[in-house]
């Protein structure tokens, strides 16, 4: 996939690409949803012919044109969304440095520019996708600013139980530790990496060493407790426990961010300065402060044991749904 950084006002031709069926959206989290109107853009891009391709932006456009957001947490920080759209099998993805003088952009200069301009011919995006200054341009009045020179294609709200499958949900249900429910409406369970880096060490003088994992200030990241989880280390998935917290028992006073440790099963490496990925399962528990060593040792090991339980049942399932 060829990754092209658009800066506004760009300089790119109609001549520099081949036509183009092109998916536009912001994707954070690249969910179900994101995945079918990407799919039915590389559907077309076969159908005809021609070259799939993504248009997303980075930042948020809250960032650029909220009152008072300053800092968004991503479901996918762009690299990661990078990826994800990669695996997908998309030719091009376009990224839109998003400004305010890119949001100012009348609904068909955003168009003239960025679409015909890029040699688009096909357009593909979610029901309720809009585009150009204050929003004015909308799936409805796409097919008008397309000048006759590319076809658009609307792709309805994807459903679940709950609802339609959006960002704004993940986002909540991430926010509620609601980890293990996500699959149904990313397609995959809800991941996050950073660094290990080193921490005050006192789990390995308690019998459970772990990993403290340092992330970027872009990931959102589940509320404090217990859970379930696998953490890929050297690209080795390994199953373990991992604590989000201020550690209570040991600190009387809060932290300024909970830390994020994980311990791994039956594993010993010394892994300081790599790069790892926590795939969140269950939520176990909150934290709490508990009286002594004895009794936090206790309970880490209850902790350990459910997590062992939920993991091994989860791949017993995983097993039967490849038969």
């Amino acid at each position: 996939m060829k990754v092209i950084y658009i800066h506004h006002p760009h300089e790119l031709k109609q001549s520099d690409f081949p036509e183009l069926s092109i998916a536009l959206g912001f994707f954070d989290g690249v969910h179900l949803g994101h995945q079918k109107v990407i799919l039915e853009a590389k559907k077309t891009a076969e159908e005809k012919g021609m070259k799939s391709a993504v248009m997303t932006f980075d930042p948020h456009p809250s960032v650029v044109l909220g009152k008072s957001v300053q800092h968004v947490e991503y479901i996918t920080p762009l690299d990661v969304k990078i990826s994800l759209i990669e695996h997908l099998g998309i030719d091009y993805l376009f990224v839109v440095h998003f400004t305010k003088e890119f949001a100012s952009l009348l609904p068909q200069e955003f168009a003239d520019s960025y679409l015909i301009g890029l040699n688009v011919t096909c357009v593909t995006a979610g029901f309720d996708y809009s585009y150009g200054k204050m929003g004015r341009g909308t799936m409805e009045t796409l097919p008008f600013h397309s000048r006759g020179q590319f076809q658009s294609a609307i792709v309805p709200k994807l459903e679940w139980e709950e609802g339609k499958i959006s960002s704004t949900k993940i986002r909540s249900m991430i926010a509620a530790g609601k980890t293990a429910e996500l699959p149904a409406l990313l397609g995959r369970f809800y991941t996050t990496s950073g660094t290990v880096i080193h921490g005050d060490k006192r789990g390995r003088t308690i019998g459970f060493p772990t990993a403290n994992v340092e992330h970027s200030e872009d990931y959102l990241i589940p509320p404090t407790g217990v859970y379930a989880v696998n953490i890929q280390i050297e690209g080795k998935w390994h199953e373990g426990v991992c604590n989000i917290g201020y550690k209570p028992t040991f600190h009387n006073e809060k932290m300024k961010k909970p830390s994020v440790e994980v311990h791994i099963f039956e594993f010993n490496k010394d892994i300081y300065g790599k790069t790892v990925t926590i795939e969140w399962h269950k939520h176990l528990r909150s934290e709490k402060k508990f009286a002594g060593i004895d009794e936090l040792v206790k309970q880490i090991n209850q902790d350990k044991e459910e997590a062992v339980f939920y993991l091994k049942k989860l791949k017993e399932k995983q097993l039967l749904g490849k038969d």
